[in-house]
């Protein structure tokens, strides 16, 4: 039976000073408790944590306890609790998850801190830093972007670094779309029949000259690297690298929205992406996920719930984010976490 809210406020009031006394507590207050990841209809004292470790893993003086007198407890993890700045700011030092772009160009986010041969770089995508390949090695990165009041040299604090080159196509007329996905389909049936026949595949199949893209990425190498932060604005450190999949819930903290979360709807995407009126680029093996990003987004590190980079944004729609494995992007570029 549920006790009473008004004795439970009570209970509250008596405690909620020992109880954020305890390391990991980081807030208390009153909601409805959860049994194996369902909330229930029973009130209790919930305790907010930075992260949920084992039993075994906290002291004595620092669990929280089942009970305070005959009200229940409860333990939700929430990360640590920071006042929110806006990401389209300036910061020094500068960290992840908030706007940069080319020094002539447009405006995305820094995705997250990388190393490569044993130097850190900031990822993001080719077009927020590389000007869709037409930015040269060396140019200026600055932070935040020019379309956020960034101006060259007072806010630049990396330069070009490296850049997967996107291939485009013309944005094709409906014709051209249906001749080229046919010849795509006609040449995946020879193939099996080859394979079928003599297991064999012959070493010539005509097929219409169009490069399919994995990934939207580049590197920045920070001028200062003493002046850098492996910190994601309102996301904190990433723990490690995972693979995205159907269903993952996932977060990710951009220039645009801020924090923002969803759910991977789709893998084993293959999309048609413009770029501009004339240019669009066809990727295969991406992510789609619920809408959580707009424009000035791009660039974002993409992670579960428990800080595991699953991948690199780049694009969407209204109703949709696309996302790069991180695993291509990583592959692609030869880098690993900072």
């Amino acid at each position: 039976m549920n006790s009473s809210l008004r004795e439970i406020r009570r209970q509250l009031a008596g405690s909620k000073y020992e109880l954020l006394s305890r390391q990991n507590v980081v807030a208390t207050g009153i909601g409805y408790k959860r049994v194996s990841g369902e909330i229930t209809s029973d009130l209790a004292i919930i305790c907010s944590v930075t992260e949920k470790k084992p039993k075994n893993r906290i002291s004595a003086k620092d669990l929280v306890p089942s009970f305070i007198r005959d009200i229940p407890t409860d333990v939700e993890p929430v990360g640590q609790i920071r006042a929110f700045r806006s990401p389209k700011g300036r910061f020094r030092p500068v960290m992840c998850g908030i706007s940069a772009g080319h020094f002539l160009y447009g405006t995305g986010t820094l995705g997250c801190l990388v190393k490569k041969n044993g130097i850190s770089y900031f990822l993001s995508n080719n077009h927020v830093i590389a000007n869709n390949n037409e930015a040269a090695i060396s140019d200026p990165i600055l932070q935040p972007g020019p379309d956020d009041g960034g101006q060259s040299p007072r806010d630049q604090f990396a330069e070009l670094s490296e850049f997967i080159p996107l291939h485009f196509w013309e944005r094709f007329e409906r014709e051209k779309r249906v001749s080229y996905f046919r010849n795509r389909i006609s040449h995946i049936f020879k193939v099996l029949k080859f394979q079928q026949a003599d297991k064999s595949v012959p070493e010539r199949i005509p097929i219409v000259s169009v490069v399919e893209n994995k990934v939207d990425c580049a590197l920045a190498m920070p001028l200062h690297p003493e002046c850098i932060s492996r910190e994601i604005l309102d996301i904190g450190s990433i723990r490690s690298v995972q693979s995205g999949e159907l269903g993952l819930e996932v977060k990710k903290s951009g220039r645009s929205t801020g924090l923002t979360t969803g759910i991977i709807q789709q893998v084993d995407v293959t999309a048609l992406v413009n770029y501009s009126s004339n240019q669009s680029a066809l990727f295969t093996d991406q992510l789609i996920a619920d809408p959580m990003s707009r424009d000035g987004d791009s660039g974002s590190a993409v992670l579960d719930y428990d800080n595991h980079l699953v991948g690199l944004l780049f694009a969407g729609s209204e109703e949709t984010t696309l996302i790069n494995r991180i695993e291509n992007v990583f592959e692609a570029l030869k880098i690993e976490l900072a």
